[in-house]
């Protein structure tokens, strides 16, 4: 008995030196290393879960060492990658063997669905040209231009009786609700991405416990209501007059599934880039002031100009008559046309700044079908994911010069005009044949929100207004 119990003594003794020589080993072959430090099994799961609260500055202070940085994880290996020439080879020169793969879809499934965002192959490819044929649409872009402008407006209305009445404003919050308010969204989207670099996340789905049980909950609040909608739509179809129900069904060859992930695709899709990129705007303006000054005297010179064109008296606003602001506010907005709007460069150059260092999708991860190498000479193997990181890349010296840190929307003019720049560089719409089709109607919001906003700031109704845009 007790010879066994020296044997059993011996054995755990051994495996425990074997165990912490190869931790020991693993760990010195890491002294050079540019990438996160890992562990054996674990990999950087550690330190990207210690740093999931500032995990975009975290990924820019290796991505400054380094231009491409493998991740290991338990289950796959990340590739991130900021320099212009390797995003290319992803998303467009080898785009094939880049999709979003099945590891993304089995992470973003249950809240994407099938839609763009989360499909590949032919599926993507039926989405997309018959968004592209949508979203050219001259009479999507007139209704737009409507849409955007009233709600604008209502923006500046809200502002305006906070101001009148001395409250305090979060604008992060108000722009959510301008554009979809929804709480269950913000919780969805947030657990969603933790799955990236939680490795325990299936097994809290599987027991439905911690942030699985309230992401299935927030799920399921969402489903209600957009299944509601669908229904509701439906039924209003078939009702209307002339409408042949048994022709209207026959013709229709989508589920209220497909349906569904359609709509949540692009209402999440626009919803976060306008609502971020607003709010983000909004607090480099305000804390710029040398851009809020060209920015407010290019849209004065703007107003005038578009008077004299269309013959029109501009209204002049009168404190003792607060109704002459909401006037001249609307008479502003209605000189804000589609092809009038494309005209102000600067704050084109503003909201472009604004997305190359606040982009509403920080990183965007793909899957890799075959093995690969990339133009750095990195290799890249099957099975694994590879993730251009447009939040580091707005921030890298080797990408924008020695100022990349700071907000200079003159960067993007020559000679006061606005001058583009290469998708593989400023990726916030993404690029390649995956470029976002609602880019032009992304900008024409924005644009217009904050022309408005920028114009009602610098009148007496901004006077009482305590802003909250951090």
């Amino acid at each position: 008995m007790m010879e066994t119990e020296e044997n059993l003594s011996t054995i755990i003794i051994t495996l425990f030196i074997m165990l912490f020589s190869w931790i020991f080993i693993h760990r010195l072959k890491q002294r050079n290393s540019k990438g996160p430090k890992t562990w054996p099994f674990l990999g950087a799961a550690i330190e990207q879960l210690v740093n999931y609260d500032r995990m975009h500055d975290w990924m820019v202070e290796y991505l400054s060492q380094s231009r491409t940085v493998v991740v290991p994880m338990p289950f796959t290996t990340y590739t991130y990658v900021a320099d212009p020439a390797n995003v290319e080879h992803v998303l467009r020169t080898n785009f094939s063997n880049y999709p979003k793969g099945e590891v993304y879809h089995s992470y973003m499934e249950v809240l994407l669905g099938d839609g763009i965002f989360n499909a590949d192959g032919e599926l993507w490819r039926k989405q997309r040209k018959t968004a592209s044929f949508e979203f050219a649409s001259k009479n999507l872009r007139d209704f737009s231009t409507v849409v955007f402008r009233e709600y604008s407006l209502k923006l500046f209305d809200i502002l305006c009786q906070a101001s009148y009445s001395n409250q305090e404003i979060d604008m992060q919050e108000l722009l959510m609700r301008m554009t979809l308010d929804s709480i269950c969204l913000d919780m969805a989207n947030t657990i969603v991405t933790l799955r990236f670099i939680d490795p325990l996340w299936k097994v809290k789905k599987f027991f439905n416990v911690g942030s699985e049980a309230v992401l299935d909950q927030s799920i399921k609040t969402i489903d209600d209501f957009t299944y509601s909608v669908i229904k509701r739509r439906k039924a209003e179809i078939e009702e209307s007059e002339g409408i042949n129900k048994d022709e209207t069904r026959s013709q229709s060859n989508m589920t209220d599934k497909s349906l569904r992930d359609v709509v949540l695709n692009f209402v999440i899709a626009g919803r976060d880039t306008t609502a971020t990129t607003l709010a983000w705007a909004i607090h480099m303006i305000m804390t710029h002031k040398n851009v809020a000054d060209k920015l407010y005297s290019e849209l004065k010179r703007f107003e005038e100009d578009r008077a004299e064109e269309e013959g029109i008296s501009l209204i002049k606003y009168h404190k003792e008559n607060p109704e002459s602001f909401n006037q001249k506010a609307m008479q502003f907005a209605g000189l804000l046309s589609y092809d009038s709007i494309g005209k102000l460069y600067y704050l084109h150059a503003v909201i472009t700044e604004t997305l190359r260092l606040y982009p509403a999708v920080p990183q965007d991860p793909k899957g890799i079908l075959q093995d690969d190498v990339l133009p750095d000479g990195t290799k890249v193997k099957a099975g694994g994911m590879v993730t251009y990181v447009p939040y580091a890349m707005g921030r890298m010296e080797y990408n924008w010069g020695p100022d990349a840190a700071s907000f200079d929307p003159e960067r993007w003019l020559k000679d006061g005009v606005f001058q583009n720049s290469s998708p593989f560089k400023f990726t916030a719409f993404q690029a390649g044949p995956r470029i976002c089709l609602g880019k032009d109607s992304a900008y024409l919001q924005m644009k217009m929100a904050l022309a408005i906003f920028v114009d009602s700031t610098n009148s007496s109704c901004s006077q009482g207004t305590k802003w909250h845009t951090g």
